[in-house]
């Protein structure tokens, strides 16, 4: 996935292709693998880098969601949890199944999170991962040391999915290209062509990084960029109304002995009537998540001083080690596209629906939004079935509910990092053995390589110190202080293989290390 061979590619005066999506997160890229792999001549454009906002900074978890089984939401449910299965079988290097212990402290408490928890199991059917069962006291304390032991009388296990969702992104924009889609990071559209009769004929977009502009000519353009989909909308009519509420969702990491076992936590109901989760994930924890509405929407959101305490506190009170602000190794917010009513601003955000909206317009512009990770797939079906009736274009039918991804490979070590390239591993495993530099370490304490930057460069379209940092290694998600640590060698790296000058090896350190700045927490 050479970005300067899709560049030449799409070179061509008055390029034209079927169907050009917008956004390069979870929807648009799913988006981009259901056409493609139809045999649509698609096109997608990121104005940043592929899973740059919300796509990235998720819990990690493809789940059919247990809160809305609670909240009555059952149909929405069984869509997410046959999607859930549908992901762990098409990926099943990124996508992995996770036990999750919810601690009983009142007697109540186990009978009736089992049997919820034995009808999210029926829901799931054939695609389900795991039984859900009551646990003794003591089996608990075996799987999740960390868990408070106080009044704990027993629990229940359940299943859900884990993955990585960057390096998903990765995969899925690979995906894309091995069917025939050009996808490119950093390109921004920047105006909608119409037609005579007004009718949405190309985009008009611009090269971030080189400052080439190019004109698609197309036959569909889709709106996929997510908390931003307005500023598309507005493009076609300026006076479109919101559809977008943003709700931001922060999570902090920290090291793994605050669990001290494999299986994942789940806390049912905290004071303000979320779920809370602990997560292993690469060897760290990852605690979340808030819902905090907020007015606008930005690439890089920060954490509130609230949110933070809000997370230490709860999981305080059902941890053995309480973990504090000097533990957190990395704290990263995320904004949810949540398709909220716009006539009503008192709504609470977790009680707005999680599922997606689509919005067609006169001129042709095909807005998909909401929804999460887990029913990616499943978006992406309804938005390009919808494409193919707005375009005339001649029908296809889907075929992605059993196609493998880029990489698939079932049998990997999930204790090497390596694991999440499937079948590219091997591929990295050459890189270190044609060049015993590529087999240097980054940091002493990751075993992340110098490999793992070239294949980034050469195969994953990343630009930036950030971008491998932030979405192809993760070690700006995982800590943050040693992500810092590792920016000049990585900005070092890319430049040799980029043909970069000196300056602007000093320029990535320090723009990659005021951003990283703001995953660590101070005081």
């Amino acid at each position: 996935m050479k970005r300067d061979v899709l560049l030449k590619e799409i070179c061509q005066q008055d390029y034209t292709c079927d169907i050009l999506i917008i956004g390069g997160g979870a929807t648009g890229l799913g988006t981009a693998v259901d056409a493609a792999s139809r045999g649509y001549k698609v096109v997608l454009l990121d104005q940043d880098d592929f899973a740059k906002a919300t796509s990235s900074r998720s819990t990690k978890l493809v789940h059919g969601g247990v809160r809305y089984l609670a909240q009555g939401d059952v149909q929405m449910v069984i869509g997410a949890l046959h999607e859930r299965g549908r992901m762990r079988r098409n990926a099943p290097h990124l996508v992995k199944d996770m036990r999750f212990i919810i601690g009983n402290y009142r007697w109540w408490e186990q009978p009736f999170y089992t049997i919820g928890l034995t009808l999210y199991d029926i829901l799931a059917g054939r695609l389900g991962l795991g039984r859900s069962l009551p646990l003794l006291r003591k089996t608990i304390r075996k799987e999740i040391p960390g868990l408070k032991q106080e009044g704990l009388k027993g629990g229940v296990v359940y299943h859900d999915g884990q993955f990585d969702d960057a390096r998903m992104a990765v995969t899925l924009a690979q995906t894309g290209v091995d069917h025939g889609a050009i996808c490119l990071n950093y390109i921004k559209v920047e105006k909608l062509i119409k037609d005579s009769s007004g009718k949405l004929s190309g985009v008009y977009a611009v090269d971030q990084l080189n400052g080439e502009s190019y004109t698609f000519k197309t036959k569909v353009v889709i709106n996929a960029t997510g908390v931003f989909v307005d500023d598309v909308m507005k493009m076609d009519i300026p006076e479109s109304k919101k559809k977008i509420r943003p709700s931001q969702g922060v999570h902090l990491v920290v090291d793994s002995k605050f669990l001290g076992g494999n299986s994942a936590l789940m806390i049912p109901k905290t004071k303000d009537g979320r779920v809370l989760f602990g997560v292993p994930w690469h060897g760290k924890v990852v605690l979340g998540t808030t819902d905090t509405p907020l007015k606008e929407s930005e690439l890089e959101p920060q954490a509130l001083e609230e949110e933070v305490n809000f997370i230490l506190d709860q999981a305080g009170q059902y941890l053995e080690m309480k973990p504090t602000r000097a533990d957190v190794l990395s704290v990263f917010a995320g904004l949810r596209p949540l398709a909220a009513p716009s006539n009503n601003d008192t709504q609470k955000t977790k009680e707005i629906s999680r599922n997606h909206k689509i919005y067609k317009s006169k001129s042709g512009l095909l807005t998909i939004t909401g929804g999460k990770w887990t029913t990616y797939r499943e978006m992406a079906e309804e938005a390009i079935d919808l494409a193919i009736e707005m375009g005339n274009l001649t029908p296809k039918k889907c075929v992605t509910k059993n196609m493998k991804v880029h990489g698939y490979a079932e049998k990997t070590d999930m204790t090497n990092w390596n694991y999440v390239y499937g079948s590219d591993a091997e591929k990295i495993n050459a890189l270190i053995k044609e060049d015993k530099e590529h087999a240097s370490l980054l940091h002493k304490d990751y075993t992340f390589t110098v490999a793992h930057v070239v294949w980034a460069v050469r195969e994953e379209q990343a630009q930036t110190v950030e971008d491998v940092l932030a979405r192809r290694v993760r070690a700006l998600f995982l800590d943050a202080k040693a992500a810092i640590e590792m920016a000049p060698k990585v900005a070092s790296v890319m430049a040799k293989e980029m043909n970069q000058t000196e300056e602007w090896v000093k320029q990535q350190v320090r723009d990659f290390t005021t951003l990283a700045k703001g995953y660590v927490l101070v005081g």
